[in-house]
């Protein structure tokens, strides 16, 4: 389809059509280095080189997606401004066609991404729980959601957009292009492309903050934070130190925590406090005690 719309697009001068069907290029390339992405986090879950695991090669790869986005993105709007400049003739019923079977085929695409979330979670446990074996020595939950009941695959995410903005794409190709026919306003099909790469950049940058915050360890939500720090400071005598908790990967966390205790216990004592809503998979967690001792 792809193919057929930047072809269709050159040839009945559709500004909108070609710009979709470069959008679909874009995607093209994303959606293989996402399906990259997994194949890579399973086959190296087992490697010690990876200290976490590998699911932060799902985030990687979403990074790298958005980045690819963003460019395709600027492309769509400079073609677009040369065509408000210097317009070119436009074969409306051919090019209306073609855009229509696009939306079909990226809806069709939608569906399937977005079908059986519970399923997808499954399989995100799966290769969550092969990215945490990456050191035998660290705790490990196996729960099948987070707080919010949802995975952060970033990956997933990213390739889900991008079919999503390919159908964005053709229904705003097809709305121009119903203009131009039916009232005149040829200028419409460049502005469409320029509005698609608006929207397309504004979802690359929201994925690129995202994804960035997982690459670059950011600090787990507040909630999740306090969960941690509650549960090991239950009994009173426990005061938390330091605490730092961050992703890994899809739905799966590390944590290094530092107590200061009256009573101090054993730390597997303390990591079985904590609760499994946090998704902690990887704990590093050190007991001082009050009197001068640590474990």
């Amino acid at each position: 389809m792809m193919v057929v719309e930047i072809i269709a697009g050159v040839a009945y001068g559709s500004m909108a059509l070609l710009a979709d069907g470069l959008h679909m290029a874009s995607h093209a390339v994303a959606l293989g280095m996402a399906v990259a992405a997994y194949v890579l986090a399973r086959r190296l879950a087992a490697d010690s080189r990876f200290g976490f695991g590998t699911g932060k090669i799902n985030a990687l790869a979403g990074f790298a997606s958005a980045v690819l986005l963003a460019g395709f993105a600027l492309l769509m709007a400079i073609q677009s401004v040369q065509r408000l400049v210097v317009p070119v003739e436009i074969q409306f019923d051919y090019a209306i066609a073609v855009a229509v079977v696009g939306l079909a085929v990226n809806g069709a695409c939608a569906l399937v991404l977005g079908h059986d979330h519970a399923h997808q979670d499954e399989e995100l446990d799966v290769v969550g729980a092969k990215a945490a074996q990456g050191s035998h020595h660290h705790e490990h939950r196996d729960d099948s959601h987070d707080r919010s009941g949802h995975h952060h695959d970033h990956n997933l995410r990213a390739a889900y957009f991008h079919v999503l903005a390919d159908a964005l794409t053709s229904l705003l190709a097809i709305f121009a292009l119903l203009a131009g026919k039916l009232v005149g306003a040829a200028w419409l099909d460049p502005t469409m492309g320029i509005v698609g790469a608006l929207l397309v950049a504004r979802w690359s940058w929201g994925l690129m903050r995202q994804t960035g915050a997982v690459l670059l360890d950011h600090q787990a939500p507040q909630d999740v934070l306090d969960s941690v720090r509650e549960a090991v400071e239950r009994d009173g005598a426990d005061r938390v130190v330091d605490l730092h908790v961050w992703s890994i990967g899809p739905g799966i966390r590390a944590a290094q925590i530092a107590l200061l205790s009256d009573n101090p216990r054993e730390p597997a004592d303390y990591k079985r406090c904590l609760p499994a809503s946090a998704r902690i998979v990887h704990v590093a967690l050190e007991v001082n005690s009050a009197a001068g001792s640590s474990r």
